[in-house]
């Protein structure tokens, strides 16, 4: 059964074998920096992975990797709905989590400068959290790729010297990139929180852990007002609260809840009284309240 940990997943076998991590991304990623935050003092072997499908396979196989870290959610960009989506239908569990401070960068081959580009490329989500900074540089597109540190690479690999990227400083030194403009991000108030994913079942004799729950109500008035009334008065701390569309009932949807229980019920207790107001009630994992790291 596996255990939750204080922000963290289970730690490496006793023989000292690296820990396999995988993540969606490459050598450099925000998911690599995270993770080493994460499993400090344990040996690694980051195990890159293009999508995050890819990293629940990996992870679910138990072949390629132990456990997994995957983004969740962004302080700028909102919840990643597809990956809530691929959590509640996999195998996993979440173990822990962590907090890391994203800041993006524009990089380039060295000694070329801002005004020789004509393309950046990255992620998505680093491209929509850096438009205001490329607003004042109209000559350069956006391009959106599958990873920032994958960009970083292709730069180097490919020699492009009219092409930048968007990444993190940790990919410029491993790609031999030169940083043209430092914390380009628009809001520099822009976190992204991780979960720590294992092969397992939630377990909840932690008496402070943070739970994370799906679960759909009936399509009536007031279903949902129940359950966070019962929630309320067994005290509990709701930290988050998503809803998504159940794909094949219009109109109707399911809830991805975290919450901490603080009063004398624990969270079990908290869990049970719910379980009759709900359908499809999911515990998606049991754990300690991860730390905050600036990278």
């Amino acid at each position: 059964m596996i255990q939750p940990q204080a922000g963290r997943a289970a730690t490496a076998t006793p023989n000292k074998l690296p820990l396999k991590v995988s993540i969606q991304g490459y050598a450099g990623a925000f998911h690599e920096i995270a993770a080493r935050y994460c499993f400090q003092g344990q040996p690694l072997e980051i195990v890159p992975a293009h999508t995050f499908e890819d990293v629940v396979r990996q992870v679910e196989g138990q072949e390629e990797a132990d456990v997994g870290l995957m983004a969740i959610e962004n302080t700028l960009a909102g919840s990643l709905m597809h990956n809530y989506t691929l959590l509640n239908q996999s195998g996993l569990k979440v173990t822990g989590e962590v907090f890391l401070r994203i800041k993006q960068n524009l990089m380039a081959l060295p000694g070329v400068g801002i005004g020789q580009l004509r393309e950046v490329h990255s992620h998505p989500i680093a491209i929509a959290q850096c438009r205001e900074f490329f607003a004042a540089h109209p000559h350069i597109r956006l391009v959106e790729t599958a990873d920032t540190a994958l960009s970083a690479k292709e730069i180097q690999a490919n020699g492009w010297p009219h092409v930048g990227a968007i990444a993190s400083t940790l990919a410029a030194e491993i790609y031999g990139l030169e940083i043209i403009a430092a914390g380009i991000e628009t809001n520099k108030k822009n976190h992204t929180r991780f979960l720590v994913l294992e092969k397992g079942e939630a377990v909840l004799n932690e008496p402070k852990a943070k739970v994370s729950l799906c679960f759909a109500t009936d399509h009536e008035v007031g279903s949902l007002h129940k359950v966070l009334a019962v929630l309320a008065a067994y005290n509990v701390n709701l930290t988050k609260i998503q809803s998504a569309p159940i794909i094949g009932h219009p109109w109707e949807y399911q809830f991805f809840v975290d919450f901490v229980a603080e009063g004398k019920f624990g969270h079990e207790q908290a869990i049970e009284a719910i379980r009759p107001l709900t359908r499809s009630l999911n515990i998606l994992g049991a754990y300690n309240c991860g730390d905050h790291f600036d990278y």
